[in-house]
């Protein structure tokens, strides 16, 4: 397996691991209750950590589409090189980063790791325009 794929796999692991600490600081939050019901109450928004959590998990699902896309697509064309695998592993490790920076609630640096992992997509895209 490439190296690509190989971040491809860990990305699934990190998106799983974001899903299920964002989902038990909500439980944690409002009650097992609320997980089992159809949530169709208004609640007041959560806030801190809890809420950075769930907008990090959330975060991660909007930028994976396109890495996966990517990953994928250079598989089928076998277009890949080292920047590909360099692309695929900054991604992975900023997105890996960016969750305790995002719980932590520090702005720049956030936007700054963001801002590496969107580079990782660019380069893995690059090849197959």
């Amino acid at each position: 397996m490439n190296v690509e794929l190989q971040m491809l796999a860990w990305s699934i692991v990190l998106g799983l691991v974001q899903i299920v600490i964002a989902v038990s600081g909500l439980i944690g939050k409002r009650g097992l209750g609320w997980a089992a019901s159809p949530r169709d109450a208004q609640l007041p928004p959560v806030v801190g950590v809890t809420a950075r959590l769930d907008r990090a998990s959330a975060n991660f699902l909007e930028t994976f589409v396109f890495f996966a896309a990517a990953v994928l697509a250079g598989y089928v064309l076998q277009r890949h090189s080292a920047m590909t695998a360099l692309g695929a592993q900054l991604y992975f490790w900023a997105r890996l980063i960016y969750v305790p920076i995002y719980a932590l609630g520090i702005p720049y640096l956030r936007t700054l790791v963001w801002s590496v992992s969107i580079v990782g997509i660019v380069l893995l895209l690059m090849p197959l325009l």
